[in-house]
C-alpha cells in the first residue's frame, strides 16, 4: 500500500503537522526538521495526494477546455497555444471534444464544475438554453472565443468585418456571381456574424445574392466538398465562393478539381481562419487570417485574471471582450476578372 502522511511522520519522529509544513513550504522550519522529513519521504517513496492538496488549497490547477472538433487544424493549433501558455503558468488541461454536439457541452460543463476546475475555456460559439443557464449562474470563471450573446469574458476577432472584407475583395476583383458556403447559424460568431458581414458587403456594392447561392455547413473539408457539388449540380453561375472556414474552402477546391474545373481559372475561392492548411493546398488559399497562437495565449491570460478575482461576486467581476486583428492573406486561389 502507498505510504500516508502519518507514516512519514512516524518514520521521521515528528508530528503530521510538521510533515505538512515541510511539504507545503511553511515558514520557520529548521534545517534539521526538514532533513528528517525529506529523508523519510524518500525512504517511504511518499507522494502527497493531489486531491487532498487541492481540497486544502481550494485550488486544483486544472483548466477545463471544451473544443468543437479536435481534428480541425485551426482548433488544434489554438489548443496547442492554450496548452503551452497554461503549462508555463503551472496549469494542466482537461480537454473535452464535443464533435459539434451542443448536448455534450452541458454534460462537460457540469463535469468540470463537479471536478472543481479553476476555470473553463469554451472554444465554440454555439448556444442553447441549457448552456445559457449554466453560464449565467456558475461561479467558475469562464472565457470563450466566440460571442455567446451574454456577458462573458471573450477573446474575439471581428467576424462580421472579416467576412465583409472577404466579400469586398472578391467584388473589387470583378466577381459578381458570388456564393457563400456558410457556417452553422447557432454559432453566433463564425456562423451568424460571418454570414451577415458577407451579405452586408454584397448589399453595399449592389450585388444580388439569391438563397440558392448560400449553403450552410459545419466547417469541415467533406462538407465544403459536398456543398460545392450542390452549387454546381444546381447550375448556379458561380464565379467565386467565400467559405466560412479554410477547411470548407479546401473541400470546395477539391470538388472543383474533381469536376474538371480550375481554381482560380473557373472559380475563385476565399476562406476564413488562416490555418496551416491554407498554405498546404494548391493553389494556396486566399483567406481571412486570424492570429491563431495569439488567440490561445490571450484566452489563458484572461482566464487566469478571472481566477485571481474568483473571490469577487459574479456581478462584481469585470467581463472583458478583447478583439484581435484579422488580416486578408492573398494566396493563389483568387483571380482578377477583366471588366
Amino acid at each position: 500500500m502507498s505510504a500516508k502522511i502519518k507514516d512519514v511522520a512516524r518514520a521521521a519522529g515528528v508530528s503530521v503537522t510538521s510533515v505538512s509544513r515541510v511539504i507545503n513550504g511553511g515558514e520557520h522550519i529548521s534545517e534539521k526538521l526538514e532533513n528528517k522529513v525529506r529523508r523519510a519521504i524518500e525512504e517511504l517513496n511518499y507522494s502527497p495526494s493531489l486531491i487532498a492538496k487541492s481540497l486544502k488549497r481550494n485550488k486544483t490547477n486544472l483548466l477545463g477546455v471544451i473544443i468543437p472538433d479536435i481534428t480541425s487544424n485551426f482548433q488544434a493549433t489554438i489548443l496547442s497555444s492554450i496548452e503551452d501558455t497554461a503549462g508555463k503558468k503551472g496549469y494542466n488541461l482537461l480537454i473535452s471534444n464535443i464533435v459539434e454536439d451542443t448536448d455534450k457541452v452541458v454534460k462537460y460543463l457540469n463535469i468540470y464544475h463537479e471536478m472543481r476546475v479553476d476555470g473553463i475555456i469554451l472554444m465554440h460559439g454555439k448556444m442553447n438554453e441549457e448552456i445559457r443557464k449554466f453560464l449565467e449562474r456558475t461561479s467558475v470563471p469562464v472565457v470563450t472565443q466566440s460571442d455567446m450573446g451574454i456577458p462573458l469574458t471573450a477573446v474575439l476577432i471581428n467576424d462580421y468585418q472579416g467576412a465583409y472584407d472577404a466579400a469586398s475583395y472578391l467584388i473589387n476583383n470583378g466577381h459578381r456571381r458570388i456564393a457563400m458556403i456558410a457556417g452553422d447559424l447557432r454559432d453566433i460568431s463564425a456562423g451568424k456574424h460571418r454570414l451577415e458581414g458577407f451579405l452586408a458587403a454584397c448589399q453595399h456594392y449592389g450585388i444580388e445574392v439569391g438563397s440558392s447561392m448560400i449553403k450552410y455547413g459545419d466547417y469541415k473539408i467533406n462538407t465544403g466538398y459536398r456543398l460545392m457539388n450542390e452549387l454546381l449540380d444546381e447550375g448556379s453561375p458561380v464565379q467565386a465562393v467565400f467559405a466560412a472556414s479554410d477547411e470548407m474552402a479546401v473541400g470546395a477546391i477539391n470538388c472543383l478539381h474533381d469536376r474538371g474545373l480550375s481554381v482560380p481559372g473557373d472559380v475563385s475561392i476565399i476562406g476564413f481562419d488562416g490555418s496551416q492548411i491554407a498554405d498546404s493546398i494548391r493553389p494556396t488559399l486566399t483567406t481571412i487570417r486570424q492570429p491563431i497562437e495569439q488567440i490561445g495565449k490571450a484566452t489563458v491570460e484572461l482566464l487566469l485574471e478571472l481566477i485571481e478575482s474568483a473571490n469577487d461576486t459574479i456581478d462584481a467581476r469585470k467581463f472583458k471582450k478583447i478583439f484581435l486583428q484579422h488580416q486578408l492573406h492573398e494566396g493563389s486561389s483568387c483571380r482578377k476578372l477583366e471588366n
